[in-house]
């Protein structure tokens, strides 16, 4: 099943597993690709000044391939999965098809979908509901040896909803395997075969490795077994919007569906990653490829080795980008760092002195440069260590220290804050929340903004949004709103919540 979801950027993330496909007679739609998309490696290095010495050559693929290739096997799932009412059993679904299918359907604040939904019955623009059932699902993957007793690395969501899960080798012998965990936080699944003396793959270290390094694929895109690819490091610690907290390797090398859970080597040969996503407009490849690190892999394979689960250190705190208009309303030199929009409340980042409106420069010395690599960072950790972090705080430095939680421990309401302002510069009509608004929105106090217009209609405030903060200070009344405009340069940072969630919108003053 190609899993593809959609990023504001108009593009699609494609999880790799190749053709789970609904339906008992079903099978693989792979008899209209021709070949599996390679890329050629350079004869020559690019002319070198003379004079300069050249100590490094091109790695031989051939070579990695003979002696690590036997490691890398094929993975081919089947189970049942759970189709509802509304489920369809085509999985190859474009996402044309799904966006005109959900226009289909109804509003349900229209008056008319509650008059026929009372008395049970299809409304205007709606399907009558099907018994749910238990689909047929196939699906193919990759996986690498890492031990000589059988345990294999692949991701999460190759096995995921198995019945049955099978591992070919090179050698065509068959076995199958026993999923001895999933994280689906980090997408690393490990699994066991009742095998012995098996080849096996070396583990290499991502901190060796350098943008513009040669990396080499091996997979089964397409279903096409143990195809190699190959191309370089295009950066190192990407965040993307799939709430993930992995620092994922984006590479050029073409992996496609079915490559997912195969190794990525660097030129030594050692395992780096394992290839789990690309970027796409079409479900192919088009040159984002993106791996999990391999450090983040074995310390899941260790601990689902130990205990059979994985646990995740937690924060508790939501943040966001720091744009250039976050920058100056802040105050600070570079838009870097993570912006902290929410904090649970008595989660570790409250018993810290964590508050909206603070920015994370650094952890334990690490600079904090993105918003994502701050989970990158805490989702590795181990529930119960201590980090510590310098802050950004109306205008100046602050360093908090925090013990982390479990990321597995249910969260609760996040802190609050109140505001209040009228129209002006900020384009906004205000007025304070009532007793009863305020509990369905969970505030303790806040200001209803009923109007946008201007600059904060430009930046994307609207009507029903809660005005929480200025430029992290909260607002608890109209004249202090009206103050912190006026302080304010030619930009502020509203923090406003909107259906349950918060963020800071920064808006250019008119």
């Amino acid at each position: 099943m190609n899993t593809i979801l959609k990023t504001p950027r108009g593009l699609v993330a494609a999880l790799l597993a190749a053709g789970v496909i609904g339906g008992a007679g079903a099978g693989l739609a792979t008899a209209h690709f021709a070949s599996a998309q390679q890329t050629s490696i350079p004869a020559a290095v690019a002319a070198v000044p003379a004079g300069v010495p050249t100590t490094a050559a091109l790695p031989s693929f051939a070579q990695i391939t003979a002696q690590y290739g036997p490691a890398v096997v094929n993975i081919s799932v089947s189970g049942t999965r759970h189709a509802g009412a509304g489920d369809s059993d085509d999985d190859d679904e474009t996402p044309a098809a799904a966006q005109q299918q959900q226009q289909q359907r109804i509003d349900p604040n229209d008056p008319f979908y509650q008059f026929f939904r009372q008395f049970g019955l299809p409304g205007p623009g709606m399907q009558q509901r099907q018994a749910p059932r238990d689909v047929p699902v196939r699906g193919e993957g990759s996986g690498f040896i890492v031990s000589a007793d059988g345990l294999v690395l692949t991701n999460a969501h190759v096995v995921k909803d198995a019945d049955t899960v099978t591992v070919k080798l090179t050698d065509r012998r068959e076995f199958k395997a026993k999923v001895l965990g999933a994280d689906p936080k980090t997408d690393v699944a490990v699994l066991k075969i009742d095998a012995k003396d098996l080849p096996t793959v070396k583990l290499g270290d991502t901190k060796a490795m350098n943008v513009g390094d040669w990396v080499l694929a091996i997979g089964s895109p397409f279903g096409f077994e143990n195809s190699v690819t190959a191309g370089v490091v295009s950066a190192k610690g990407r965040s993307l919007p799939d709430d993930s907290a992995v620092p994922f390797i984006q590479t050029d090398v073409a992996v496609n569906p079915g490559n997912s859970g195969g190794p990525l080597f660097n030129a030594r040969g050692e395992v780096v990653g394992i290839n789990s996503q690309i970027y796409s407009r079409s479900g192919g490849y088009q040159g984002l490829s993106f791996a999990i690190p391999i450090e983040v892999a074995s310390k899941v394979q260790q601990q689902i080795v130990a205990t059979g689960k994985v646990e995740h250190a937690k924060l508790g705190v939501a943040v966001q980008e720091v744009n250039q208009t976050l920058a100056d309303s802040f105050g600070l030199d570079k838009p870097e760092g993570a912006l902290v929009s929410n904090v649970e409340k008595g989660g570790p980042a409250d018993k810290a002195g964590l508050q909206s409106g603070d920015v994370i420069r650094s952890v334990n010395g690490q600079k904090i440069v993105a918003s994502g690599d701050l989970p990158a960072i805490v989702g590795m950790a181990t529930p119960g260590s201590k980090i510590d972090m310098e802050v950004w705080r109306q205008g100046k430095r602050e360093s908090l220290s925090a013990t982390l939680g479990n990321a597995s421990d249910k969260a609760t309401k996040v802190a609050s804050k109140d505001d209040k302002a009228a129209r002006g510069k900020l384009g906004v009509s205000l007025r304070p929340l009532q007793p009863d608004e305020r509990k369905q929105v969970g505030v303790d106090a806040g200001l209803l903004i009923e109007r946008a217009q201007g600059p904060a209609a430009k930046a994307g405030i609207q009507p029903g949004d809660v005005l929480l903060a200025i430029n992290g200070t909260p607002a608890k009344d109209v004249e202090q709103v009206r103050a912190a405009i006026a302080k304010a340069g030619k930009s502020v940072a509203l923090l406003v919540q909107r259906d349950g969630s918060r963020i800071f919108v920064p808006v250019q003053l008119g």
